[in-house]
């Protein structure tokens, strides 16, 4: 059976997500405000312009900024706001120089519980809450790495069957249902807006 991820949609870049994990950590900084596609085949692009075949978290970090960004600007670029995402992606990966010897893997790898495995995603430079409880849930649904409590810790997002996140992506039919769930929690949300808020009626007649 192919294990391969399906998040790039591409074979090359979804490769590259499946066997470096770095990639998948910058892939998963750089989904947002762009389809999830152009998001996580930024990494496989960013490597071909550095000429590697996998990412390096020294290497990055260590990248003249102005040279990252304009690398990340090139055309096409690797995302909405390159030279923001550049300096996002440089933050990351010198966090996991200081504080994880580069090694992305360290990350996950010996956390003893899921609240400890989602603490330490959660504080990755441009990890929210949220992305770090994705995160998780990528990790325990296609990478079997599931410390004791990871569902739970993941929140909404470890649940089986919701098709919530680009944890529960793994081909084109996997990914409509978690764009079809996106859009409905936004009309949700643009319903709860447009609601008035009830105004007390006090006024009205109060003084009769």
């Amino acid at each position: 059976m192919d294990n391969t991820v399906r998040l790039a949609q591409q074979p090359e870049a979804d490769e590259l997500l499946q066997r470096d994990p770095l990639a998948l950590l910058v892939g998963s900084l750089l989904d947002q405000q762009v389809p999830m596609e152009w998001a996580f085949s930024g990494p496989y692009t960013i490597a071909q312009r550095m000429d590697r075949d996998a990412l390096d978290a020294q290497e990055i970090a260590a990248y003249p900024p102005e040279d990252f960004a304009a690398l990340l600007s090139e055309k096409p670029a690797v995302h909405r706001f390159p030279g923001s995402m550049a300096k996002r992606v440089q933050q990351l990966c010198a966090h996991l120089v200081e504080h994880y010897d580069g090694d992305p893997r360290a990350v996950w790898q010996d956390a003893s519980s899921g609240t400890e495995l989602v603490r330490r995603l959660h504080e990755l430079p441009g990890f929210g809450k949220q992305k770090a409880q994705i995160f998780a849930a990528l990790l325990g649904k296609q990478f079997g790495v599931r410390p004791q409590g990871w569902r739970e810790a993941a929140g909404e997002y470890g649940e089986q069957g919701t098709y919530l996140s680009v944890a529960d992506i793994t081909g084109p039919d996997s990914l409509q249902k978690v764009r079809a769930r996106k859009q409905e929690a936004k009309q949700a949300q643009k319903k709860t807006a447009k609601k008035p808020t009830q105004k007390s009626s006090s006024k009205a007649g109060s003084n009769s």
